[in-house]
């Protein structure tokens, strides 16, 4: 937009004519009028007077789009981000909890057939936050597959820099953790010598608390992510305006990804009710998603090379 068409835009915001705009700036209204017709520019003294009044900067004023800072959330897209990233973030959280403590009740000597009923607790509650979250987020993509970018720029620095301290937060809270099992293993070490009875137990305790504070790391890097990409609306009306072909690459991953946990599930059920060792079985969903990821990446590449053909 030019300087005399984010001038009227302004002006019709704060609902008031060119006389009364002229008169605040102690002006014609000819000047207001040529001003908004682009046949003349203000001084630098007006420019300042205006910026000041319509609480804008010289650069949006001059040579931008000053009606995208007016732009409103319409659907309620803030407010849902918000807390799909919140349930998300708890669903996995939840999950990581229960691994947690599950080895950290076998730790401490609880009955190894009690201990997996604790985690398939939280694994049930996040798996169905997850599973409802997605179906919300489905929902909300079908009604609104397309979102005006209503965030100013101040607002997407402001995130910005909230993402690199949440991303520093998460790292640092997971090397800590790491450092703090390297002592813990040790420790263990010297104990093996003097009680080797026992040292199974302190590994489970050690683990144990290694995946609880792992846990808040996680968590933290996961809604840092979703936070960002909150902001990121191009991004989102991309993804949601997909090409059939893409569509159903992506249901073709989701069917695979679903079949590799849920053979994952099946292992570990079956290690659990039978002679098989079972105490470290939970690896089965670790190793799921790694090859959920592995599976994504491929497919993704299969696009690329058809996009560049």
């Amino acid at each position: 937009m030019s300087f005399g068409e984010n001038l009227q835009f302004l002006r019709k915001q704060k609902n008031i004519t060119q006389e009364q705009l002229a008169e605040r700036l102690e002006v014609s209204r000819q000047s207001v009028s040529k001003w908004e017709s682009s046949q003349s520019y203000p001084e630098m003294e007006k420019l300042l007077q205006i910026c000041s009044m319509f609480h804008c900067n010289m650069d949006t004023l001059m040579q931008g789009d000053v009606s995208r800072d007016f732009v409103e959330d319409v659907h309620g897209y803030d407010a849902f981000m918000n807390r799909f990233g919140k349930m998300v973030t708890a669903g996995i959280a939840l999950i990581l909890l229960g691994i947690s403590v599950m080895i950290f009740l076998e730790g401490i000597g609880v009955d190894e057939e009690v201990a997996p009923v604790f985690f398939f607790i939280f694994l049930i509650v996040g798996v169905l936050i997850l599973v409802i979250m997605g179906m919300q987020h489905s929902h909300f993509a079908e009604k609104h597959p397309y979102i005006e970018d209503f965030y100013t720029e101040e607002e997407k620095e402001q995130a910005y820099r909230k993402f690199t301290v949440r991303m520093a937060t998460g790292i640092g809270i997971i090397l800590v953790d790491v450092l703090l099992f390297m002592v813990l293993g040790i420790k263990m070490d010297n104990v093996l010598v003097a009680d080797p009875v026992n040292i199974g137990k302190l590994e489970d305790f050690g683990m144990g608390i290694f995946m609880l504070l792992l846990t808040p790391g996680v968590s933290v890097l996961v809604y840092g992510g979703m936070q960002k990409d909150k902001f990121d609306i191009r991004k989102y009306n991309k993804e949601k305006s997909l090409s059939p072909a893409k569509r159903k690459r992506d249901a073709l991953t989701a069917k695979i990804c679903g079949c590799i946990m849920l053979a994952a599930l099946t292992v570990y059920l079956v290690c659990m009710f039978t002679d098989i060792e079972w105490s470290t079985s939970w690896l089965v969903f670790v190793v799921g998603g790694i090859l959920c990821g592995a599976v994504s990446i491929i497919l993704s590449k299969d696009e690329d090379s058809e996009g560049g053909q």
